[in-house]
């Protein structure tokens, strides 16, 4: 059935490959194309994202971070026969409370949380927001009584993102705290406390996230983006709340490595202005960078007559900067406002004594909060909108906007059959099946006449760059004193070799895309058809002689035709384009086994060819995807490509999950299992009529 809104328009984050999809499996043999490298052998690559369990109501409000977490994996499992490779996909529900809530109430026809949409959509009235709140709320007490499957505890749907440490796969979302997760089969095992996870069978021996009392579980609240540090094993996170001090900050020893470094569990930084809406933050080996951003996320803004989320581009962007083990040293740096939603790496720099004299952040930095708005298919409105704005916002999101589209660059390419050929479907491959360094597919040829080096203003326009900050630890006041974009070029969902992490990493890859924007507050969504290699080192160096201006200022000013088209094997940027009607998602780094260069490894990432959309712009029952295996080394070679035997929506993160990882994972317990309905109609009359009472108030507010 197409989705579609009741007014006839569909809502771009319910249509395509954006629909949800309910179907699970567990482990299913995939078929593939190429050679799958020696590297993937035994390990798992999972993404995690929002995919709504109930999706009747297809009228509602939507947003792309909200739905229910599902995790969708690809296991590179070893033959015990001849120990040859065997991919096999499988993706499950994340069982969180809302969920198993969920399934146990047949007739909820809305998920129990309100949509995002709701919540920062500045049209919406207070009566509505109220009126969702108070939904929730009263099925979250409903929860708790007599006749309930599963008790709701925590209001975390846990979509976000996926990672490991200590034993443990952990799923998050900044709502709740992690959810520990069974690697392969992607069973949930339970909540993680920062000591140890339910349905591991092991009583936490000290206070968890959040502590005690009434308001404990506002501070449960963890990063959609916690880092582990490559070498110590440590997990660094922080908790935003909605009262003073605003943030609070913990570091979790991995107890499998010797550490000198005790345990912190929920430490305040003080210097918060206001609670935020802070996704990301940045950790090197010897420091952590919060941001406090003008982008506020404050519930208590209902009070004041106030949308719950708010973007004061007059006010600045602060950027706190501590020791990793001293959060009450923060210092704070000010610059001008704009919004971070993901951090690409943090390192240190060092003076002749080994003193850190500065902190380095590589960031996606935009020039506005469109990206919140327009993920919900809303019109995102300037500070203090007047009617006038309201009617007239209409504009593309703020991502990727005023880039060349190169349309003639793709078109020359369809006109070279060399070139087309390498855009079309790879043909079924013939034995002996090539080498690992042999291509399924390629970007194509450089051959042909390269157009003029096209460029791209650097004024302060809508954009999303990578940028580099430096934050001076030897000044005596707080001072910046780089802050710059390293490329003009789109640039989103940030990876690198994990062993460069939070050192002084060469090269970050991220997304990107050719068109003008990558989507529309009110038209189609974000779409991924370019994913970038950028050579940190190189342009950050080249910065120090061409000393770009602060903030608006840019290295590379280069346009996507201009980068798509370069000879120079030297070229700091290098861009694999997708074939004409593919889109890519958010790719990870995975190493090279034995080898010491940086960049020599593989991005492994989920594909879909929209050829297969019907007329009306949706996927049918039959529509699939895609795992592609691109050498990263030199962005043109697609190695491996696993046929999946579904589709899996365009999410947003994921992670790659070594051998000796899985092999290492604590012991379960137990694992959370889903139940439908209770039976009902058995006990007293008392019971019976209690039941009868709860179904009729479940169904009037469904």
């Amino acid at each position: 059935m197409s989705l579609k809104r009741k007014r006839g328009q569909k809502h771009p984050y319910l249509s395509g490959n954006f629909a949800p999809i309910q179907q699970t499996r567990p482990l299913t043999p995939c078929t593939y194309e190429g050679t799958i490298p020696e590297e993937l052998a035994g390990g798992q690559y999972v993404r995690n994202g929002g995919n709504p369990l109930l999706n009747e109501d297809l009228g509602r409000d939507a947003h792309w971070f909200d739905g229910d977490g599902m995790l969708s994996g690809v296991a590179f499992r070893r033959s015990e026969r001849d120990g040859s490779i065997r991919p096999e996909f499988v993706n499950q529900y994340i069982h969180t409370d809302l969920y198993l809530s969920t399934l146990a109430t047949p007739s909820l026809r809305r998920a129990i949380l309100p949509s995002i949409a709701t919540l920062v959509n500045p049209l919406s009235r207070l009566v509505t927001i109220m009126l969702r709140i108070f939904r929730a709320v009263f099925l979250v007490l409903l929860s708790h009584l007599p006749g309930s499957e599963h008790a709701i505890k925590r209001i975390s749907v846990s979509n976000t993102a996926i990672y490991y440490h200590d034993g443990r796969a952990l799923a998050t979302c900044e709502s709740g705290p992690p959810m520990r997760i069974q690697l392969p089969g992607l069973e949930t095992v339970g909540w993680y406390d920062g000591n140890t996870a339910e349905g591991e069978g092991v009583k936490p021996d000290a206070q968890g996230f959040g502590g005690t009392g009434l308001f404990s579980f506002l501070k449960e609240s963890t990063t959609g983006h916690p880092k582990v540090d490559p070498v110590t094993g440590e997990l660094v996170l922080f908790h935003n709340t909605f009262v003073s001090p605003y943030c609070h900050y913990s570091l979790i020893p991995d107890t499998s490595k010797p550490s000198a470094t005790r345990k912190i569990i929920n430490a305040p930084v003080p210097g918060m202005r206001s609670a935020k809406m802070m996704h990301d933050f940045g950790v090197s080996r010897s420091h952590a960078v919060i941001m406090d951003l003008p982008l506020s996320l404050d519930p208590l803004n209902l009070l004041k007559n106030k949308p719950i989320v708010t973007y004061d581009s007059s006010r600045p962007s602060r950027f706190g900067v501590f020791p990793r083990t001293e959060p009450h040293k923060v210092r704070w740096f000010e610059t001008s406002a704009c919004c971070i939603f993901h951090t690409a790496n943090a390192w240190d720099s060092h003076d002749a004594n080994g003193n850190v004299t500065t902190v380095n952040l590589l960031a996606c930095r935009l020039t506005s909060a469109s990206l919140v708005f327009s993920a919900g298919n809303i019109a995102a409105l300037q500070p203090m909108p007047t009617q006038e704005t309201v009617d007239a916002v209409k504009r593309s999101i703020s991502f990727f906007d005023h880039y060349d589209d190169d349309d003639a660059a793709h078109a020359s390419a369809h006109a070279n059959p060399s070139v087309s050929a390498a855009y079309d479907r790879a043909p079924a491959l013939e034995s002996p099946r090539p080498t690992e360094k042999t291509p399924l597919l390629s970007s194509p040829s450089p051959s042909l006449s390269p157009p003029p080096p096209a460029t791209v203003a650097a004024e302060e326009e809508e954009q999303c760059r990578l940028y580099h900050y430096t934050f001076s630890l030897s000044h005596p006041t707080p001072t910046i004193t780089a802050q710059y974009a390293l490329s003009a070029l789109p640039f989103e969902f940030p990876t690198l070799n994990p062993t460069a992490e939070m050192a002084a990493a060469r090269y970050i890859y991220g997304c990107s895309t050719t068109a003008a924007s990558f989507g529309a507050a009110l038209g189609r969504a974000a779409k991924i058809d370019v994913l970038l290699k950028i050579d940190a080192t190189t342009l950050i160096a080249r910065a120090a002689t061409t000393k770009p201006a602060p903030v608006t200022g840019c290295v590379d000013t280069r346009a996507m035709s201009a980068v798509l088209s370069s000879t120079d094997a030297t070229d700091p940027i290098r861009a694999f384009r997708m074939p004409a009607g593919w889109c890519a998602q958010e790719a990870r780094f995975v190493p090279r086994a034995h080898s010491a260069a940086e960049d020599d490894g593989y991005l492994l990432f989920y594909a879909f060819d929209e050829a297969q959309l019907d007329v009306e712009g949706e996927c049918p029952p039959t529509a699939v995807s895609e795992l592609w295996v691109l050498d990263a080394r030199d962005m043109r070679s697609v190695v491996c490509r696993v046929s999946l035997p579904q589709r899996v929506p365009y999410g947003l993160h994921g992670n790659w999950f070594g051998e000796e990882a899985i092999a290492k994972q604590r012991g379960v317990e137990s694992v959370r299992v889903a139940r439908g309905p209770g039976a009902g109609g058995e006990g007293s009359w008392a019971w019976r009529a209690w039941m009868g009472g709860r179904r009729f108030l479940e169904r009037a507010i469904a």
